[in-house]
């Protein structure tokens, strides 16, 4: 495994085990077998409704707290400085643990101030260890950046070969926040597997479509977080810290860059109506 040092000193591994649309009742078993193959950094959200599977499989594995890196978010509907830290509190007693490695707003919907602000009050107690954003553009990234009090580790957004995300990297760095990657696959969508510079390029490494995106994206400092609930896919993709990929090929890679969101469009009004309808 390899790791990355966040703004705050702490590190993290590159890579984890994401469980966004994974059943609540099949959570655990899937996070045992994320265990088992090596994983460590897990991410799970309030809203996932599986953060009680992610608390029991932890339990269960009897490695110690320390070795695991957990990742969970606030949604928008516990907005309110109050309200927020009290759902830090209940998702502490689903995941079972005294601590939350990171924390982040999962959205910038409603007043995500306050829920900062909570996240800044629980990163001084000691109960989140590193707190962070997720899917915050630019603009609304520099905003968090000069109206808060501790800089955000984090800002997870979706990111793949198709939406590389360079622009928003390069303006973080100047801050020290890391992009984390949700759908590091593009949910397999423009026939993601079967692109064939991604093939092409896994031909010369023996690796597949899938770990070729991954360790492009490794490679230029953005931690992933696949999700799969497929036990030999968990493998083929934790196995990707036996090679690296080319200047030339990274270059090659780059041309595949849209620009564009392939599944969250926050500029689209009926993906934002979707979204902020979901119930938690």
């Amino acid at each position: 495994m390899e790791y990355m040092q966040l703004n705050n000193g702490i590190k993290i591994p590159v890579l984890g085990y994401g469980l966004f649309m994974v059943d609540p009742l099949k959570s655990e078993e899937y996070v045992c077998q994320a265990v088992e193959t090596g994983y460590r950094l897990i991410d799970t959200a309030q809203v996932y409704d599986n953060e009680a599977g992610v608390g029991n499989a932890l339990k269960k594995s009897g490695i110690r707290r320390d070795e695991f890196f957990i990742v969970s978010k606030i949604w928008h509907t516990n907005a309110g400085s109050d309200k927020a830290l009290k759902s830090i509190e209940t998702s502490l007693k689903k995941l079972q643990t005294e601590y939350i490695d990171l924390m982040l707003i999962h959205m910038p919907y409603n007043d995500y101030y306050s829920i900062y602000r909570a996240l800044e009050t629980a990163y001084k107690s000691g109960i989140v260890k590193s707190i962070g954003i997720s899917n915050f553009d630019t603009g609304r990234y520099i905003d968090i950046i000069y109206h808060s009090e501790i800089k955000p580790v984090i800002n997870q957004v979706e990111t793949h070969v198709f939406n590389q995300q360079k622009y928003l990297q390069k303006v973080m760095q100047e801050y020290g926040t890391h992009i984390m990657a949700w759908a590091p696959f593009a949910e397999g969508k423009n026939d993601f597997f079967n692109n064939s510079i991604l093939k092409s390029v896994g031909e010369k490494y023996n690796k597949t479509a899938a770990q070729i995106a991954l360790r492009y994206l490794i490679q230029r400092g953005i931690i992933v977080i696949p999700k799969t609930i497929n036990i030999q896919r968990m493998k083929e993709n934790f196995n990707v810290f036996d090679f690296s990929i080319s200047d030339e090929d990274m270059q090659l890679i780059n041309s595949l860059d849209t620009k564009k969101a392939v599944i969250g469009d926050f500029n689209d009004i009926e993906y934002n109506k979707y979204v902020l309808g979901i119930k938690l």
